[in-house]
């Protein structure tokens, strides 16, 4: 299903040139989490608060250790602190952890 926006352009950039394209026509004022694009897995939807980026909270672990050097503890507590424990305002991106089940 087409969401309506992917056959916008924005500053000549297609959205699949551009993963934060779509983001970027829906909200404008939406903040990303420098030097984690790689972690950046989409944008919220919803008719009560801001539109804003979301990261994949382990993809970020992942990128911290591979880029950093760091440990996981090491990449975990950096995120914890300066990233999640910054409040940016309204349009800051928000940051999931996906739970996997077992299949019984």
């Amino acid at each position: 299903m087409d969401s309506g926006f992917l056959a916008e352009q924005v500053d000549g950039a297609s959205p699949m040139d551009d993963p934060f394209a779509e983001l970027r026509l829906i909200n404008p004022e939406a903040l990303l989490a420098d030097g984690l694009e790689a972690a950046y897995v989409g944008y919220t939807i919803n008719q009560h608060h801001a539109v804003v980026a979301v990261y994949d909270y382990e993809k970020c672990v992942q990128v911290l250790i591979s880029r950093d050097g760091m440990d996981y503890d090491d990449a975990d507590e950096f995120l914890q602190f300066n990233t999640l424990g910054a409040y940016v305002g309204e349009h800051g991106p928000l940051f999931v952890r996906f739970v996997t089940r077992s299949r019984a």
